[in-house]
């Protein structure tokens, strides 16, 4: 069975309203990005200004041969430096560990510790299965309502626009990296990630796993000196 191909309408008038549809749906497919932008606008900081804030929370992207991917070092690499400088207290690793093979949350505490953030200032999330689950969860099980985000610049728009729907009042710090292939696949992953953003703050569904309030953060703050 042959597929013709799709032909143009024949009249003017059908040929406006094929014009008119085509750019109404690229306006609807960028209208979550725009939302992004918009809502994110005042919320970007970089490691020089960022403010003093108790915790940071750093999102997981993969791992290898067991350790963090190089952009994940990156985002602990930030972490790292603000406790460091006395910008924050304690660390929030959030990341997927629905495999008993693959467990970003030990890797990055792993990666951290050997950074200088001491053990009992990092908090571990093992559910956190995608940026709203990590959001939701930082503020229903760990009951953090206020944090700095760390991501790469691509991916911290999202962060700080599902944690503030989710209750974490929020910054942004976005971490440069080398605009390799891996950085044109996330750039790229973004515009189609913001419309499930959106509907995410939007519907605020449940995350994947919820699980019973835990005291790690607090415990983390009330070892600060």
């Amino acid at each position: 069975m042959r597929i013709g191909r799709p032909r143009l309408p024949r009249t003017v008038r059908g040929r406006r309203r094929l014009v008119r549809g085509v750019v109404a749906g690229c306006v609807l497919a960028l209208l979550p990005s725009t939302w992004l932008y918009a809502s994110t606008a005042d919320r970007l900081r970089t490691a020089a200004d960022v403010p003093r804030t108790e915790v940071a929370v750093v999102f997981g992207a993969g791992l290898w041969n067991g350790g963090p991917s190089p952009y994940l070092a990156h985002r602990l690499d930030a972490a790292a430096r603000l406790y460091r400088a006395g910008r924050i207290e304690a660390v929030l690793v959030t990341g997927d560990n629905s495999r008993e093979d693959y467990d970003e949350p030990s890797a990055m505490r792993t990666y951290l510790s050997r950074h200088g953030v001491p053990a009992g200032r990092i908090v571990s999330d093992y559910a956190g299965f995608d940026t709203w689950d990590s959001c939701v969860r930082a503020r229903r099980v760990f009951g953090v309502h206020r944090a700095i985000l760390i991501s790469q610049t691509f991916h911290i728009r999202r962060a700080v626009a599902l944690c503030e729907a989710a209750g974490v009042s929020s910054y942004g710090l976005g971490v440069e990296d080398r605009h390799d292939a891996t950085w044109y696949y996330g750039g790229t992953r973004e515009v189609f990630a913001a419309g499930k953003a959106a509907l995410d703050a939007a519907f605020r569904p449940s995350p994947q796993f919820l699980g019973p309030r835990e005291r790690g953060i607090q415990r983390a703050l009330a070892s600060a000196p």
